[in-house]
């Protein structure tokens, strides 16, 4: 039976609690547990990024900064960006305190309450929670899988059909998490030029986009900012978390169209005033890094992502396929539909913690995450026997 509670907000209460951590908290105090449930490498941050953060501290850098971010890390964004894409102004550039407050700013930049907001799923979970938070009207459409590969493609065509006039905004996470699927440039064509006679803005969630393992020219995905012009209607969201192993340090940003900063940083003022200082000079240090460490990173997790999905792929009964993008292996166990009940299993009876599907939405429901974002390969491999050994194979 639902309880409700007359003091909270209806729209609060209905958030539904996080089933990863429900399955981590089963495992609390014990140490003999394989961890593959949450998405972060096990690698700490890379040193010149800490001994930055260090410096500006020791430097008494313990103040405010301007509700967009220091002047010069935005410079930084910008010309980190134009490696990659077409040449973004710091004036379209906003500094948050992680990417999920990133996506958070868009939501309440653009969301009314009753306003329509379609969502591609299945899809981490705070991307439909915060329009809901804010009165909008989430809808869900979910991405198709091939019944024999277990791979994710979109369905442009009925994706065309969801987005009318009336859709506020249409939500997209590519490279997704956590299912691999990533946008060809040719869909996101197909649906900014859509959007443009909708009247729809498009939040692109892109934090993944250098964690990208087909052939590409520029070392990322495809993304929104490669075709966008500058008044669009395109919002695209960034962090410092994944490409940078910068989970802890809550440092994101926002390309913004272009006149719309002043409002992201009244909102950013009502939030978190600023970043912290120390934090963004992190950031400035890992930009400098970019260059040489992220290309070593995106290696490395392809490495790590050919071991993983080869292992499960070899295992009988599973159903899984190699991901474009992202760090994580999207897999189907057959046999096992309640993927909360069978997650408490392996971490209960086998000491192996994974991600249920359904954390990600009912689309998810009979599958399981497992991020593959590990330094060591034989860590990877020890996952995979007690895999086998909890399904007897």
């Amino acid at each position: 039976m639902t309880v409700t509670d007359p003091r909270i907000r209806s729209a609060v209460q209905a958030l539904p609690g996080s089933r990863i951590r429900e399955v981590a908290n089963a495992a609390m105090g014990r140490s003999d547990v394989l961890a593959f449930w949450f998405g972060e490498s096990d690698e700490v941050t890379p040193q010149p990024i800490r001994d930055a953060a260090a410096q500006s501290l020791a430097a008494g850098e313990t103040f405010y900064s301007h509700n967009l971010g220091l002047a010069s890390l935005r410079e930084a964004l910008a010309g980190y960006l134009a490696s990659l894409h077409p040449a973004v102004s710091p004036a379209r550039l906003a500094v948050t305190s992680s990417g999920v407050s990133a996506l958070m700013l868009a939501m309440q930049l653009l969301v009314d309450a009753g306003d329509e907001v379609l969502a591609v799923t299945p899809v981490w979970p705070n991307l439909t929670a915060q329009p809901a938070v804010l009165g909008g009207v989430v809808k869900r459409l979910p991405l198709t899988v091939e019944p024999g590969t277990g791979r994710w493609t979109l369905d442009l065509q009925r994706t065309l059909d969801a987005v009318t006039p009336h859709t506020r905004v249409l939500l997209l996470n590519a490279p997704n998490n956590p299912t691999g699927w990533t946008l060809s440039r040719a869909e996101q064509q197909t649906l900014l030029d859509h959007c443009r006679r909708t009247g729809t803005w498009i939040v692109a969630d892109e934090v993944y986009e250098r964690l990208y393992y087909a052939p590409s020219a520029s070392g990322c995905a495809p993304s929104f900012l490669d075709i966008a012009e500058p008044q669009d209607r395109v919002i695209v969201a960034h962090s410092f978390s994944k490409s940078f192993l910068m989970t802890g340090w809550r440092l994101g940003w926002l390309v913004l169209p272009e006149g719309l900063a002043d409002q992201a940083a009244k909102l950013i003022e009502f939030s978190s005033s600023c970043a912290p200082v120390f934090v963004q000079r992190a950031g400035e240090a890992a930009l400098q890094l970019a260059q040489g460490f992220v290309p070593a990173l995106q290696a490395q997790m392809q490495q790590r992502r050919d071991q993983l999905v080869g292992g499960l792929q070899a295992i009988p009964g599973i159903r899984v396929a190699v991901p474009d993008g992202g760090m994580y292996a999207f897999f189907a166990v057959e046999g096992q539909p309640d993927s909360l009940a069978f997650a408490k299993q392996l971490v209960r009876d086998h000491g192996l913690g994974l991600a249920p599907g359904v954390a990600f939405g009912p689309e998810g429901e009979g599958w399981l995450r497992w991020c593959f974002a590990s330094r060591e390969a034989a860590r990877l491999d020890a996952g995979l026997l007690r895999l086998r050994q909890a399904l007897g194979r």
